[in-house]
């Protein structure tokens, strides 16, 4: 089944599926036919994501288990209404010792029937980074102690953590379940230690010493090997089952990129859905990010990707090019010492490669020598290579790699990867060592499925490479490169290209007519739980790239107020946190709880400081120059009025064009071929921030009040539902309808775009207006004025009756029939 619209809930134990089940009534009144929920397996005790999965095979039992979840769809279905799930095959969670498979693995190590099911660089101990000092300082303290629970002898860490320990492993020191010392001396209790099929590390030698793949470089968090079909079997059987009974309509897959072959894995789950379904379609999609000019593999048997593509898009039409060439030069006149934002992104990825993927590089370079050792008899100048050599090699092309990764897998190389590696071996050059581009032009064979070595071995390289060069793009660019350029922060989240966000009409209806000739399904989204920060939030700061001279002066005069506080914060950080500020502004006046508003932002400038890794970090905290930003924004906002006056009173001018754009894209979201999907809670204005300020509870009573209050209500939401209500009414006009392009003549042909929706005789013309937030500075209209158009028309064939959506919004629809 393909869902009309869908609505992304995130359970946890605050908001179960009895929660869920009490909102479906509004949901369905909204107008949406699917619920697309988080992760409903089991998860670590009180997660608030659901994405440290402990137990595939079980449905989560603090959202309601089992029993809950039946009582859930049995819901849905009386209200017409299905459900898609968020399933999590990459990884799963280790921390807490909630996990059966992993402590199965500590306590039997290879020869547990679980040690296939991680990805694990056997026969050495396993090592667990989970120590907050050496082993040594660890016992010394008192910190680690042997227990005895159920028959059974144990480590127990920091009072906490309980780890199970190999049998038999007690004997040489005389210790039992029955009997063991209370306190034993040091040197014992380190030898026992060591005789664990783990060795228990320094939480900071993990990205050197590591020895089995996580998810990007979260300890907590260990890969799987579902590329194994016992593996693959074992943690989709439940998913199978729910399809089967008809309880889920069908998936969407988190991180598929980090899989070892992405494309086989997508067919396996196709098969195995479509043989429990006895011929119910199921409906998948995959979170993948497409690089600028990447397009998802037709061959995957998916029905798209999960939508960071259209969010880039709808995003891109708000944005100014030329504005956006002005704010480069605002930013490098806050931060002289400013690099472009290809500069940053290289040497971010440099920076994340060598301080937390070292060891994954290492044995990615460990196992092309092994691949490399059978071919030195047949080609001897093969003999020639060094580690060192494959390493600058593999490091370098890492460096400036495109995309997130390849899909070379045993049969060989995919076909779209051609272009990829083609423009990477031009990209690459300049960075080699004088003499060493054969060596980087021998990884890339292999990356195409072919080169020197034993065809088994270079197969687990490209392998390798390949989940190694994902991580290395998520956290070098979105993680850490996003944080340090702030020219303009909406053009800042997920997929998108800061340093050219901006977007023409004609380029976003070749990217709507390639996405719907290729799947006309995909999923459309404009907000998520991975965003940077909220639609609306983003809809707004994309009005300065149309003002950029005024945000100018605005931001200098803030500045010399913030500057006078003496607060010793850097500027680009001074800059980003203004910026942040106008995004989050909760409305177009004096926000009613500025305290609330603080906390959200004090919460969101430590993330962006410890993510940007300059000033401070995750590993090592700059706690003093966290506390001066913080100090700096309360100081701004509470002390006098000077300042929020002065944000309240811009964010006030350019709340018309704002509010235009967030309608914009909410218009064409809901009209463009694909899937729409609402995030929860942003049918009203979203000025959220990044997680987890975009999970706080949502109201849903409030907007139920407001859904069944006529008139009155917001907006947005009265336009998602009768959008909504249009595609219910003429579901064939949606989902199989033609998208055709409309063109538009005139003075402001480039601030209109409109296109129409055929299907055999009706027709729906939508056309929006684009970036004209100079003529609506502080004016009541969400609308310039007439003389404003100039001559600019719709290039029709014949008249069309059109229906304003809105009253008086720019939105204008024509059905016909």
């Amino acid at each position: 089944m393909i869902p009309r619209a869908t609505y992304r809930l995130q359970f946890h134990a605050g908001f179960t599926f009895a929660d869920a089940r009490a909102n479906i009534p509004y949901l369905a009144a909204l107008g949406v036919s699917h619920i697309y929920a988080s992760p409903i397996t089991r998860a670590r005790t009180g997660s608030t994501h659901g994405y440290d999965v402990v137990d595939p095979a079980m449905i989560n039992p603090e959202f309601g288990g089992d029993q809950g979840f039946r009582d859930l769809v049995d819901a849905l279905r009386r209200h017409k209404m299905g459900i898609i799930i968020d399933i999590v095959p990459n990884h799963i969670g280790v921390a807490g010792g909630e996990n059966a498979y992993w402590n199965d693995v500590l306590r039997l190590g290879q020869d547990s029937r679980y040690a296939p099911f991680f990805d694990i660089d056997w026969p050495g101990p396993l090592i667990l980074p989970i120590l907050g000092a050496t082993l040594g300082e660890v016992i010394a303290a008192g910190d680690l102690r042997l227990i005895s629970e159920g028959g059974e002898l144990f480590l127990q860490l920091y009072g906490e953590q309980r780890l199970p320990v190999r049998p038999g492993s007690g004997e040489p020191f005389g210790w039992t379940a029955a009997s063991f010392p209370a306190d034993p001396d040091a040197a014992s209790l380190r030898a026992f230690a060591d005789a664990q099929h783990y060795r228990l590390v320094h939480w900071r030698t993990a990205n050197d010493s590591l020895n089995w793949r996580r998810f990007f470089s979260i300890n907590d968090l260990a890969a799987v090997r579902v590329e194994d079909p016992q593996v693959f079997a074992a943690t989709h059987s439940l998913y199978f089952d729910l399809f089967g009974q008809g309880l889920i309509d069908g998936v969407r897959v988190d991180h598929v990129d980090g899989l070892a072959d992405p494309a086989s894995y997508c067919r396996a789950l196709r098969s195995g859905l479509d043989a429990a379904g006895g011929g119910r379609r199921p409906y998948v999609v995959v979170e993948k990010i497409l690089g600028a000019h990447e397009h998802l593999a037709s061959d995957w048997n998916v029905d798209g990707t999960s939508g960071y593509d259209a969010m880039r898009d709808l995003t891109g039409l708000l944005h100014s090019a030329t504005g956006m060439d002005t704010l480069e030069s605002l930013w490098r006149e806050v931060e002289p010492q400013a690099l472009s934002f290809d500069e940053e992104v290289l040497r971010s990825r440099q920076q994340m490669l060598a301080w937390q993927f070292d060891g994954q590089l290492s044995a990615c370079v460990g196992a092309g020598m092994k691949a490399l050792a059978p071919a030195v008899a047949e080609d001897p100048p093969l003999e020639a290579i060094t580690p060192a050599m494959l390493r600058r090699a593999m490091e370098r092309l890492l460096w400036v790699f495109p995309v997130y990764r390849t899909y070379a897998a045993a049969g060989g190389g995919a076909a779209t990867d051609r272009p990829v590696l083609e423009q990477v071996w031009r990209d690459v050059r300049p960075h080699l060592p004088p003499g060493e581009a054969w060596v980087a032009r021998l990884v890339l064979d292999w990356l195409a499925g072919k080169g020197a070595g034993d065809p088994r071995l270079a197969a687990d390289v490209a392998r390798r490479f390949q989940q190694l060069s994902a991580p290395v793009a998520a956290k070098g660019v979105e993680d850490t490169a996003f944080y340090r350029h702030g020219v303009l922060l909406s053009a800042n989240d997920v997929g998108f290209a800061p340093d050219q966000p901006a977007i023409d009409p004609a380029t976003f209806h070749q990217r709507v007519l390639d996405r719907d000739a290729a799947f006309p399904h995909a999923m459309l989204a404009s907000a998520t739980h991975d965003h940077k920060r909220g639609e609306d939030a983003r809809a707004r700061l994309a009005v300065l790239s149309e003002i950029p001279h005024l945000w100018a002066e605005r931001w200098r005069e803030w500045d010399r107020l913030a500057q006078a506080r003496d607060a010793g914060v850097r500027a680009a950080d001074r800059y980003q946190i203004m910026q942040g500020l106008i995004g989050a502004w909760p409305d177009a006046g004096m926000p009613a709880d500025l305290e609330d508003l603080a906390g959200r932002m004090e919460q969101w400038i430590v993330k962006m400081l410890r993510e940007a890794k300059l000033r401070s970090s995750w590993e090592e905290p700059d706690l003093a120059y966290e506390q001066s930003c913080v100090s700096l924004l309360r100081g701004l906002l509470f002390d006098g009025r000077a300042f929020r006056d002065a944000v309240s009173g811009f964010v006030r001018l350019i709340d018309p064009a704002a509010q235009a754009n967030m309608l914009v894209q909410t218009c064409l979201k809901l009209t463009i071929p694909g899937v729409p999907d609402i995030y929860q809670g942003t049918e009203l204005p979203d000025f959220s921030l990044v997680d987890p300020d975009n999970r706080r509870p949502v109201d849903y009573q409030a907007r139920q009040d407001l859904l069944a209050g006529g008139g009155a209500h917001d907006a947005k939401l009265r336009l998602i539902a009768r959008l909504l209500g249009l595609r219910r009414d003429r579901p064939e006009l949606f989902a199989d309808g033609d998208y055709v392009p409309v063109d538009v003549k005139g003075d402001r042909a480039d601030h209109v775009l409109a296109f129409t929706r055929c299907h055999e005789g009706r027709r729906l013309l939508c056309v929006v207006q684009l970036r004209a937030a100079p003529a609506l500075l502080g004016e009541q209209s969400l609308t310039p004025p007439r003389d404003w158009w100039g001559d600019s028309a719709l290039a029709m064939p014949s008249p069309m009756l059109v229906a304003d959506m809105l009253d008086g919004n720019p939105f204008y629809v024509d059905l016909e029939g």
